[in-house]
């Protein structure tokens, strides 16, 4: 495997979400406490910064066009025409928007947890965009809800609340998940588990913060590769570029005494494996 590059040189504190927009052949990704959305182009080199009016826990492309924001207050819709509205409002004091990943079906899967990380304080909820749209919580009581992905053929979901240390697994029918079980766990001093993404081959490859490294998981769930990085809090990874062959890893800075010169920038392992094309909200 080639080794990473520095795609973009960010002292990001807490990058976040990497997702590449298919239609607009660009990456997403956040600085969550820098309250930015990042957007950068590899076939030409161009970047984008906006600031956000709250700590922005994930932004995602909309089929029509323009970002769904997961938020401190909720989840938000910006328009094409760079115009802001609410899609859902649900402010509870000491608690913000975290990671959040789009399903097959168009909805998107947005989850929450408290700024101490306190037990239960967190929720996943899967909202719909269409008509009046719908919010539905599906899981009430996480700590840090984090890395959601679907396998290829869309019946399995993986789930990631970092305390636990574990990858999870769910069976999909429809709309709805069931069957919640392990499929993967972390060793003690080995970090803990942050993003994920799940490649064409339906390995699942997850970020592990405080563990200076990405790995991959086969779909039996045994660990096949482990990528080490230079920075110690990778935090999420994306496969993107025109062929979806390319791995990005956000990094973070935030809580480092001392953070690598990397550290909250977005690196990218070129030719990683193959990824899959991931669907917009349809919202």
């Amino acid at each position: 495997m080639t080794a990473y590059e520095v795609a973009v040189q960010a002292e990001a504190a807490l990058g976040e979400g990497p997702t590449w927009d298919a239609a607009a052949g660009r990456l997403l990704w956040v600085d969550i406490l820098g309250s930015r959305v990042h957007t950068y182009d590899p076939s030409t080199g161009r970047r984008t910064v906006r600031r956000t009016d709250q700590h922005v826990g994930a932004a995602k492309p909309r089929a029509g066009g323009g970002l769904v924001l997961n938020l401190r207050d909720g989840v938000g819709l910006l328009d094409p025409d760079d115009t802001f509205r609410w899609l859902h409002r649900d402010v509870v004091p000491g608690r913000r928007g975290n990671d959040a990943a789009v399903a097959p079906d168009g909805s998107l899967w947005a989850g929450t947890m408290r700024y101490d990380e306190a037990p239960g304080g967190g929720t996943l909820s899967r909202l719909t965009g269409t008509g009046t749209g719908t919010v539905e919580v599906v899981l009430d009581s996480v700590a840090v809800s984090n890395g959601t992905g679907w396998s290829p053929d869309g019946r399995l979901m993986y789930y990631i609340d970092s305390p636990t240390r574990r990858i999870d697994v769910f069976d999909v029918t429809g709309d709805r998940v069931s069957a919640r079980r392990p499929f993967a766990a972390i060793e003690d001093g080995a970090g803990f588990p942050d993003g994920l993404t799940v490649d064409a081959d339906g390995c699942v490859w997850v970020a592990l913060w405080d563990g200076a490294a990405v790995r991959r998981y086969t779909p039996e769930g045994v660990l096949d590769r482990v990528v080490p990085l230079p920075v110690s809090r990778p935090t999420a990874c994306a496969f993107g570029g025109a062929e979806l062959t390319d791995l990005y890893i956000t990094t973070a800075r935030t809580g480092l005494a001392a953070p690598h010169p990397m550290s909250g920038s977005l690196l990218v392992i070129p030719g990683a494996g193959k990824g899959i094309a991931q669907p917009a909200f349809e919202g």
